[in-house]
């Protein structure tokens, strides 16, 4: 029941560079009777660039106030049972001029995981060898590897997940919510959000207590479902910059 990068994400939507158009060609000859047209070129996916709302290019570190990352797993068939972890941190670099080479990094304490109402001593369990294992365990990390664009504000994030010692390649989707570039004195650097989900396979990491017997339901289901929201603050804008010295 983990979940996690976070995920983080990318102002991916800052824009990716239009195709560049074909050379001219002569005229295709007509094709023959009954013969199906041809398959029109998919148009370039175009960013929205009203969202980016003038946000800078540079370093962008997440606001951990306006941050969440919330996990579920199937219980036997019946519900989703959810969690979250409270302590993680990403950073993200972004140059809108090329999106294509933005980079996200996060990181998730395990022993920051909270759950409903638990039983006496079950978080503690989790914890434990069987599931988080976290005394051996300490980290969860993501660092991303690509980033594809699907939308004009929408992006596929890969990069890689460590987890419980193993490290296996992740995607998730991440929707880009909009930027500005400060609101002095309020709120003086630029700031970005997003919306990222997923999931994953436990066991591919390891985990695999109390999975269901083939064919049944009965124990906590290997997929876990991931949901993140976050917000990242930027350069200072430019009224609030600090001058160079003389």
């Amino acid at each position: 029941m983990p979940a996690r990068p976070i995920a983080t994400f990318l102002l991916a939507a800052f824009s990716f560079s239009a195709c560049a158009s074909p050379p001219e060609a002569a005229a295709p000859a007509a094709p023959a009777a009954g013969a199906a047209p041809a398959a029109a070129a998919m148009a370039p996916i175009v960013p929205d660039p009203a969202l980016a709302n003038g946000a800078a290019a540079g370093v962008y570190n997440l606001d951990k106030h306006h941050a969440s990352l919330v996990f579920a797993a199937d219980h036997l068939g019946f519900s989703n049972y959810v969690g979250q972890f409270t302590r993680f941190d990403a950073t993200l670099t972004i140059d809108p001029a090329a999106p294509e080479a933005a980079t996200l990094t996060a990181t998730v304490d395990p022993t920051s995981l909270t759950i409903p109402t638990p039983p006496d001593g079950f978080l503690e369990t989790l914890l434990g060898a069987d599931w988080f294992n976290a005394a051996a365990f300490p980290d969860i990390t993501f660092t991303s590897t690509e980033i594809r664009q699907t939308g004009p504000a929408d992006a596929d994030v890969t990069g890689n997940l460590t987890f419980m010692g193993a490290t296996l390649p992740l995607t998730f989707k991440a929707h880009f919510n909009g930027a500005y570039p400060g609101y002095p004195p309020y709120d003086p650097n630029a700031r970005a959000g997003f919306h990222a989900s997923g999931s994953l396979s436990r066991s591919a990491f390891g985990m695999t207590y109390g999975l269901p017997p083939e064919g049944s339901d009965m124990g906590v289901g290997d997929e876990v479902k991931f949901w993140i929201d976050a917000e990242f603050t930027g350069p200072p804008a430019p009224e609030t910059a600090t001058p160079e010295a003389p």
